[in-house]
């Protein structure tokens, strides 16, 4: 019995610290009806400036707290005023996209600046233990309450009687009516994102101190639990998300003491994934409260895409299939295989974000499946490589597709949120379900890749393959994009209430988007798994979804030549200046932020 105490105390701390993070993303949500990604980054400043205080200039604890709040703060307030203000009038998923870079942006300058390293960050507080009936609690356990309560008040009181309060109450119910009437809609944004940006750092910091330890990965963890909350309190719903929160870490806490450590990040996105199929506005969400605006569509920018004549296309094949043979170094041509490989990734995602609207976070999920589908076929039943990739293509479509069915009927950045957490499921799954994919250690010893029995070990052959794969997946895309199929899929993603009226199904299509695409997502993880001979649950993780996000925008929503392109720059970019791979990350980020900014429709135009 003291146990369970220990752990309901446990869940109750850390769903503090997640209330911190949580109610920061549901202001501001709730003023810009923006999810806010660059928020775990947020606090991870919080951490690291907590480290510096506390290690570095030996501050006392309260002098600590203060200075990681006004720094994050100042923080948020530079992302607000120079990272998404100019996006006000862009299309609606634009700050999105734009939050995410700034999470990368952030995460990078952070690894740079202070190595990625694990570091140690002591409490400041005594190492004891009160009893408290047949559990525990310690003077830390004591302060991040005390902390969340405290903020929770002042909050409260802000929100409550404040003039600025009282505006950013109206600029939530309505926006548009609080600007006439008056409403300073900017100020209020700055205000917003201050204070989400103090929480966040302060919560960085005391889970910090809990744990006695810090690291330059923490920030998606920190984001995704975030996110958890906020959604299953009610997103904009600010003691919704103190309640989820809670509710989170209580879950948290007794899958660990039931089902062990390992569990922990599975039963958060269970939980998210059940609350958005059956109630997506939230738990405590108000029953009038109306569904979340579609994103479909709004992404698009207009534009006329670039036109490539079929002899230039077909020049280009024709160079590209010929590069082997001319005298180009084995780093030349690793280099294009890894673009020809994140190339297929690329044209399942333009498919299913460009061409029927369905933004997707999670799509390395469907690399992984590929992936061990392939590598578990070929080694425990000794089948062809060729046909283990094929089947690979194969269960990742079909098993993909019933994965992110539930996601059919969601709207909004929900969409985004689902895929993100389906993905993270599969990750998780693939690390606990030992018996089939062995777990943390993972698949070694993989076949190398073959064709027709002929082993493909030359860099020249193993080219060729990757390259020829892409071409006919980029042909047969090309041809269903122009069938009616494709007509129907765009029509969906343009307008999914005037395409059910006109008689289209929309779960089917999103059905078929799906089951195209994770073929070619499928085939793509499983090429990865020969050519790497090892992989584990991390080969592929969230950064590689984002990653071809950026490729897809890059290149062009919804256009075939696009993804190809962008996979060509994008991989290609860094390798030309020979730029050291901790800089990769953070050059990508550049590039989503400067392209949701100054180019949305892409190289080539979005088709």
């Amino acid at each position: 019995m003291s146990s369970w105490l220990d752990y309901t105390i446990n869940g109750l701390i850390v769903g503090n610290v997640y209330a911190l993070v949580a109610v920061g993303l549901a202001l501001i949500f709730g003023v810009s009806r923006l999810i806010n990604f660059a928020q775990g980054s947020i606090y991870l400043v919080g951490a690291y400036i907590g480290w510096v205080a506390v290690v570095q200039l030996h501050t006392p604890l309260p002098l600590t707290i203060i200075l990681v709040a006004v720094v994050a703060a100042l923080v948020g307030l530079i992302i607000e005023r120079f990272g998404l203000r100019p996006l006000q009038n862009s299309v609606r998923i634009a700050p999105l996209l734009a939050t995410i870079g700034i999470s990368f942006v952030l995460d990078q300058l952070v690894m740079l600046t202070f190595s990625p390293n694990p570091r140690a960050l002591p409490s400041q507080l005594p190492d004891v233990r009160f009893q408290v009936g047949g559990g525990t609690i310690g003077p830390l356990d004591l302060l991040i309450a005390g902390v969340g309560i405290t903020s929770a008040l002042l909050l409260f009181v802000f929100l409550r009687y404040s003039k600025l309060g009282w505006a950013v109450r109206a600029a939530s119910q309505d926006r548009d009516a609080a600007m006439q009437m008056g409403v300073d809609v900017n100020r209020v944004n700055q205000a917003v994102f201050g204070i989400a940006a103090a929480l966040g750092g302060v919560s960085g910091m005391l889970v910090g101190m809990y744990y006695n330890q810090i690291d330059t990965a923490m920030s998606l963890q920190a984001t995704l639990k975030g996110v958890v909350a906020e959604v299953v309190g009610g997103a904009g719903n600010v003691p919704g998300a103190v309640v989820g929160s809670l509710l989170l870490g209580l879950v948290e806490s007794y899958g660990v003491a039931v089902f062990g450590t390992s569990y922990r990040n599975l039963f958060a996105f269970l939980l998210l994934v059940v609350v958005l199929v059956l109630r997506p506005n939230g738990l405590f969400a108000s029953a009038r409260q109306a569904p979340p605006e579609p994103l479909t569509g709004t992404f698009i920018a207009p534009s006329r895409p670039l036109r490539i004549p079929c002899w230039a296309l077909s020049a280009a094949v024709a160079v590209f299939a010929i590069l082997p043979l001319l005298p180009v170094s084995f780093y030349v041509l690793q280099t294009l295989i890894n673009a020809w490989l994140l190339g297929m990734l690329a044209l399942s995602l333009t498919l299913v974000a460009g061409t029927i609207g369905q933004v997707s976070l999670g799509h390395a999920a469907l690399l992984a499946i590929g992936a061990y589908t392939s590598a578990l076929l070929s080694l425990t039943l000794n089948l062809p490589v060729g046909l283990a990739i094929i089947a690979g293509g194969l269960m990742s479509a079909a098993l993909g597709t019933i994965l992110i069915s539930p996601s059919f009927r969601l709207r909004g950045h929900y969409v985004s949120i689902a895929t993100l957490a389906i993905g993270e499921i599969v990750s998780l799954v693939i690390l606990n379900w030992e018996s089939v994919t062995r777990g943390p250690i993972g698949i070694s010893g993989i076949p190398p890749l073959s064709l027709f029995g002929y082993d493909l070990i030359s860099p020249a052959s193993i080219y060729w393959f990757a390259f020829a794969v892409m071409v006919v997946l980029a042909l047969l895309q090309a041809r269903l994009l122009s069938s009616h199929l494709g007509r129907s899929f765009r029509a969906i993603r343009d307008d999914d209430i005037a395409a059910r009226a006109y008689g289209l199904s929309l779960n089917r299509y999103k059905s078929l988007a799906f089951i195209f695409g994770g073929f070619a997502a499928g085939v793509s993880g499983g090429i990865a798994a020969h050519l790497y001979s090892y992989i584990n649950h991390e080969t592929f993780n969230t950064q590689q979804s984002i990653l071809a996000l950026t490729v897809v925008i890059l290149g062009g929503l919804g256009n075939v030549v696009g993804a190809i392109v962008g996979a060509v720059a994008l991989v290609g970019l860094p390798e030309v200046f020979r730029i050291a791979a901790e800089y990769r990350i953070l050059i990508y980020g550049i590039v989503l932020l400067l392209l949701v900014r100054f180019r949305p429709q892409g190289l080539l135009g979005t088709i």
